[in-house]
């Protein structure tokens, strides 16, 4: 099945290329962005997919895609979708995230409540090592604050989305963070100390940002914020469970279940209620888990149709210098995330060859494991069919495109790594690894 020639196929990417027309062109033709459902364009695509190479009968395409959403990557993420929607509703339905909002805001001035929100998803994010497990405990609370604090949602769940990316990259228990130091052969350790002196001005002038842009109107008045702490201890376990380091389906189902008792400790669920509301929440998830199955069908062809074997080809074919080769790795994994819509498998694919370019133009491992890291969650946290923007827009009922103008923390991170490797002092006698 697989077309693999060493330049590989530029019309492979044509499925993906087709979606992207579809779905940003026709937003910018009518002005709204969600005028066709991406399922809609994605299923475009797909079928696009299935007429190239003609030369290879329906279903040995079927058994490609089948094996496509094999990877444990994808499974998890959908998963994950689900478990996510499960919590959003029972801790909404149980009174939760009023009563959390009310006590944050009861303690913490209005103008550094989105502050707030993005710090403690920075600290989530690190602690869970996954954006879409900080996404889900926070997105509900970055709702409230909006209503209560009158500032602009996108605002507030910008400020979440920043700060779930910066635990992404960083992590130790991130899967980003292992599949990038695995492939270059590099310590947990190093990767880290490397990794954070890179991001930590993007992440200290990103706090700055929101501090003005939420701060910019007049300061809200809070009136009735009566609260329950009984109902904000689901969220507290949550959070206490993320810093602590615990799975994150462990966290997510604990918060379910406790969610579950204290709704209907308090009166704010029926014992009669409790599936129906797991139903709602799992069902209102349906379409980004869908819409992840199917980019899962789109990759698997155009990988192989040899689409990402042209991009890697076409990258190394350019690199020159020290300088050169890391931002070709830095391009490289920014491009296939771009493809893929998935960070992980991003840095899965494209760390092998990073690893030759590291190793051919002495760049420590440490360096090529946190460009690895780095330039996926850029390209993942700014691409509107994502799966961070997705959920994080299902969850709070905006759009990507809301949500986009406010995804600071990217933007810095890859600003910052660019100036790293254009600027700061090349290492000498670098010891490169023959693994």
């Amino acid at each position: 099945m697989e077309r693999k020639t060493e330049q590989g196929n530029v019309w492979a990417l044509l499925p993906i290329g087709v979606f992207l027309l579809i779905f940003l062109g026709f937003g910018c033709i009518t002005g709204d962005f969600y005028s066709t459902p991406a399922i809609v364009g994605f299923l475009i695509a797909l079928l696009v997919g299935f007429l190239q190479n003609r030369k290879v009968d329906f279903q040995k395409k079927i058994k490609l895609i089948t094996d496509g959403i094999a990877d444990e990557n994808i499974v998890t993420m959908c998963l994950i979708f689900l478990v996510a929607g499960a919590f959003s509703k029972a801790v909404d339905m149980a009174g939760g995230a009023e009563s959390a909002v009310h006590l944050g805001l009861s303690i913490m001035p209005a103008n550094v409540a989105v502050v707030g929100l993005f710090v403690i998803s920075c600290f989530i994010s690190v602690s869970m090592g996954t954006s879409m497990g900080t996404i889900a405990a926070m997105a509900p609370i970055a709702t409230g604050i909006s209503t209560k604090a009158g500032i602009a949602l996108p605002v507030c769940v910008g400020a979440v989305m920043c700060g779930a990316m910066f635990g992404d990259n960083l992590s130790m228990i991130s899967d980003t963070t292992i599949a990038a130091v695995r492939t270059q052969g590099c310590e947990m350790k190093d990767k880290f100390r490397e990794n954070f002196l890179i991001v930590l001005p993007a992440a200290i002038i990103t706090a700055v940002l929101f501090f003005f842009v939420s701060g910019r109107g007049a300061a809200p008045s809070f009136d009735n914020l009566d609260y329950n702490l009984l109902k904000v201890v689901p969220y507290l376990v949550v959070l206490i469970g993320a810093i602590i380091g615990f799975n994150v389906f462990l966290v997510l189902l604990t918060g379910i279940l406790l969610s579950l008792i204290v709704g209907v400790t308090t009166g704010s669920i029926e014992l009669s209620a409790i599936f129906q509301v797991l139903g709602d929440g799992v069902t209102s998830m349906y379409d980004i888990t869908v819409i992840s199955l199917v980019v899962a069908f789109i990759v698997a062809l155009v990988r192989a149709n040899g689409g990402i074997t042209f991009i890697l080809s076409k990258i190394r074919r350019r690199v020159r210098g020290k300088r050169g080769a890391e931002l070709g790795i830095a391009l490289l994994v920014l491009l296939v995330d771009c493809c893929t819509a998935n960070n992980t498998v991003a840095i899965v694919m494209t760390g092998p060859i990073a690893k030759e370019i590291s190793q051919e133009y002495q760049i420590s491992p440490r360096r090529s494991a946190s460009l690895l890291d780095i330039f996926a969650s850029v390209g993942q946290g700014l691409i509107p069919y994502g799966a961070q923007l997705l959920s994080a827009a299902a969850l709070t009922q905006l759009t990507p495109f809301d949500i986009l103008p406010y995804m600071f923390y990217p933007v810095l991170m890859a600003v910052s790594a660019l100036l790293f490797i254009l600027f700061r002092k090349r290492e000498t006698d670098v010891k490169i690894s023959s693994n």
